[in-house]
């Protein structure tokens, strides 16, 4: 049975609408005579929504218990068993109820997929993983609930549902999205025109990014060419000059007036000669160019203007920018120049636009020499040179009689022209036919191939011989510039992969993505296998269609015995092979820094369990021991029959067995809570509540008279974990009451801070010094001379972890006057009317 399709449903905010567009697509699919059920969906009592659901199969939901409430989730064993064609998963980034079959939803669909059925889902823009911190820094809500983009990325279909700001605002006035007591509260802060058009903008930007993967996907399976301006992409051609700082700045100017403009800068390095492109001046012109949001690559191509070309048709590109000439006037004779002629070959799709600047006909630091070694046009005019120069010539001279010496003066200058021009082999010819010419209308008897004077004989040999001297210097002079460049550009492209060790880059679909953008591919992989018979299995590719094994690629580089890397494409020549050994070398070190690091994190979560069990048993064996030891103590007394005890004495030793039952308790609460939080099995319940509901209780476990509560009435509810937040305060002023002086109260207050809430636990001890403010809420750690019965050192690290847990943080500060304060922060509901209310929601369901 074949892998099930993913239809995603995506949209900007709740309530675009995705649900009830979902609903719906299952109404037509059923009417077509498709099996189809709900697995499982959320109306959130929006009526409409819920009308939706009538006439269709629902999959009964499992009932899970958690901490004493009842919860429902999707019975993935009841749909697998089901067997539909087509089942409705609602919200993908949904964190489960723990106990469930898996930990986050879209794992659940990842199982029904593998099942051959196939799913339509829904997912909101702000629970995309990469997109977190931009969420964040708009709405300055952190969202906890999230999808890896791969996961999306993967769907076979996408689909924005997508609402005006206005439209959602006035869906949300009239209650068709949150219950009325909370749409105050939801307009004036998430759902802020503000906040909804910057996330409908990711959610479009997001979209036409797949999009343009699709279309990217398809021009190249069909080979079109064929530049389709669907956006504007503007390609900037550097030369490696000071003028490039100019033309990527003009480039991202051009992109800001088009939505979804994006630069690319490309830098060619010519294989044909030399260039005066500085590697400083690269440098700071890549980082330009990525600190604008643009792109830089690097292509070596033998024809600049075509490598420019191909490069810009191959990315879709619509516009070229490139500078103004920096050639002298005098330069022009050798051609019109890059410019020119990519603004003659660029075609009716693709505008070039050639950009002034500061070094404009101010020439180049190094000659510049075009073609492969003399290049083909230079060649053409050195045959028409050597062998119709000396025939334009011996015409010219029979007009004009200037003596046998200044005749083999002219056509010595017009075989050195030839030389020049075409190297060697039209030098050779002009030499020959020059001579013929010479011997035949200049030199005694004329008109006849002989020579009467000896003294002729000599001059003519010399002619010749300097003709041929100066055409073997040129050639030799262009295959050494030939092999200069080509060696040029590879110590380029080495020096690029020195960089990323130096970087420590370890990302080898980039390292492959710069193979296939160097060596103008279609696709390359990196493949390996274990052993001489093994299959081959792909280690990484970039590209479509990329090859599977070495035998299917157009080029193949082996690394080491049982490793390659695979091209396809095109055939390369074999100079090109010695750079491809360096990136495949590479290549196989990115892969094993990959999975070094990959060894090396599982090795420091060992380290650390390891340390932490350490720690464990020296709690156990010393702090443990301890109560256990009194609690024996006061049993054993109380049970001997060799002494009478008063009722005084008994009620003592009951007094400190239980004490020392509390303190046993206490200990291997926060032993069990730190093994949760290092596992990452806490899993918040995020509810609206208000303070004084859960810090009083805090409270319980300390001598009365010791704390002192200030808690305003006027404070806004937050949105936490109750059980959380009360273990977490608890053992703040448990902390703080154990090195406060008896006379001095510890006291917990509480304030309003913008969309946060602060509890502070304010205690008069002796005071933590700043750099040991972090260390004291490491596990096992406790500072200076703790005082007796101060327990194994885990309440803070406990407290922070289910402060972290909860979206809040924890951290000390100073008394004034002396001492320590521990400030919990904790989100206020009205900075999370999406959250809470989901949250609530699913608890009332």
């Amino acid at each position: 049975m074949g892998r099930g399709k993913l239809r995603i449903y995506l949209g900007a905010a709740p309530g675009v609408g995705k649900t009830y567009a979902m609903l719906s697509e299952a109404h037509r699919r059923v009417e077509r005579g498709t099996d189809c059920v709900v697995a499982f969906v959320e109306h959130h009592h929006r009526p409409r929504t819920e009308v939706m659901l009538h006439g269709l199969e629902q999959i009964p939901r499992k009932h899970l218990d958690y901490r004493g409430s009842a919860f429902t989730e999707m019975d993935v064993d009841a749909v697998l068993l089901r067997a539909p064609a087509v089942a409705l998963v609602d919200e993908l980034a949904h964190t489960n109820v723990p106990g469930s079959r898996n930990a986050k939803r879209w794992q659940d669909v990842e199982e029904l997929l593998a099942a051959g059925i196939d799913v339509v889902s829904t997912v909101n823009i702000q629970h995309l993983e990469s997109l977190g911190d931009v969420v964040e820094s708009i709405t300055g809500v952190r969202q906890r609930e999230t999808v890896p983009d791969e996961v999306v990325r993967r769907a076979d279909q996408i689909e924005l549902v997508d609402m005006s700001p206005p439209a959602l605002r006035r869906r949300m006035a009239h209650g068709n999205i949150y219950k009325p007591d909370k749409v105050d509260a939801a307009l004036s802060n998430y759902f802020r025109p503000g906040n909804l058009t910057a996330l409908r903008e990711l959610a479009l930007l997001w979209v036409a990014d797949r999009v343009d993967e699709y279309l990217t996907e398809y021009r190249s399976e069909h080979r079109v060419s064929k530049i389709w301006g669907s956006r504007e992409r503007i390609v900037v051609g550097l030369t490696g000059g000071p003028e490039g700082r100019t033309l990527i700045r003009r480039a991202a100017r051009l992109a800001e007036k088009g939505a979804g403009g994006e630069v690319m800068a490309v830098y060619i390095a010519r294989s044909d000669g030399l260039t005066s492109a500085s590697p400083k001046e690269l440098a700071v012109q890549r980082t330009l160019v990525e600190d604008l949001g643009g792109t830089f690559h690097h292509v070596v191509g033998d024809d600049i203007p075509v490598a420019l070309l191909d490069f810009a048709r191959g990315v879709n590109a619509t516009q070229i920018v490139l500078g103004s000439s920096r050639r002298k006037t005098w330069q022009y004779v050798f051609g019109p120049g890059v410019g020119a002629t990519v603004a003659r070959e660029s075609g009716p799709d693709l505008d070039v636009h050639i950009v002034t600047h500061e070094e404009v006909a101010k020439g180049r630091g190094l000659p510049v020499a075009r073609g492969a070694r003399l290049g083909r046009s230079r060649i053409i005019w050195g045959w028409v040179v050597g062998v119709g120069g000396p025939v334009v010539l011996a015409l010219l001279l029979n007009t004009i009689d200037l003596g046998l010496a200044n005749d083999m003066l002219l056509f010595l200058t017009v075989t050195v022209a030839a030389a020049l021009l075409g190297g060697l082999f039209p030098a050779l010819a002009s030499a020959a036919f020059g001579s013929l010419l010479l011997n035949y209308f200049y030199t005694p008897p004329l008109h006849r191939l002989t020579i009467a004077d000896p003294k002729n004989i000599v001059a003519i040999a010399i002619f010749v011989g300097v003709a041929v001297s100066v055409a073997s210097v040129v050639d030799l002079a262009a295959r050494r510039t030939h092999q200069a460049a080509r060696l040029r550009a590879e110590s380029e492209i080495l020096s690029f992969l020195a960089g990323s060790v130096l970087r420590g880059e370890t990302s080898l679909e980039a390292l492959l993505e710069r193979v296939r953008e160097t060596f103008g591919m279609e696709s390359v992989a990196l493949l390996e296998r274990a052993g001489d018979v093994d299959p081959w299995t792909c280690a990484g590719s970039v590209g479509p269609r990329s090859p599977k094994r070495p035998e299917d690629a157009d080029v193949d580089m082996p690394v080491g015995d049982h490793m390659a890397l695979a091209l396809s494409g095109r055939v390369l020549p074999a100079s090109d092979r010695r750079v491809l050994a360096a990136f495949a070398a590479q290549a196989a070190v990115v892969l094993d820094r990959q999975r070094l690091q990959h060894e090396a994190d599982q090795a420091k979560e060992l380290a650390e369990g390891n340390r932490i069990r350490t720690a464990l048993l020296a709690a156990v064996s010393h702090d443990l021991r301890t109560p256990l030891a009194a609690i024996k103590a006061a049993v054993s007394s109380l049970r001997s029959d060799d002494v009478a005890w008063s009722e005084e004495d008994r009620a003592e030793l009951l007094e400190a067995i239980e004490e020392g039952a509390d303190r046993l308790d206490h200990l291997v609460g926060n032993l069990l809570d730190m093994s949760r939080l290092q596992t990452g099995t806490v899993t918040p319940l995020i509810r609206e509540i208000d303070l004084d509901e859960v810090v009083p209780m805090a409270l319980g476990g300390v001598p009365e008279g010791s704390a002192e509560l200030d808690i305003p009435e006027t404070l806004p509810m937050v949105a936490v974990d109750p059980g959380l937040l009360e273990r977490a305060v608890a053992n703040l002023v448990e902390n703080a009451v154990k090195y406060s002086p008896i006379d001095e109260p510890v006291l917990v207050s509480a304030s309003a801070m913008a969309n946060r809430v602060e509890v502070r636990v304010v205690d008069r001890g002796p005071g933590v010094p700043d750099e040991a403010k972090d260390r004291i809420f490491a596990p096992f750690q406790r500072y200076g001379d703790a005082p007796r019965g101060a327990g194994v050192g885990l309440g803070l690290a406990v407290a922070r972890g289910f402060a972290e847990a909860m979206g809040g943080t924890l951290n000390a500060e100073d008394t004034p006057g002396g001492g320590l304060t521990m400030v919990l922060t904790v989100r206020a509901v009205d900075s999370l009317p999406d959250l809470a209310t989901a949250t609530a929601e699913r608890q009332a369901s």
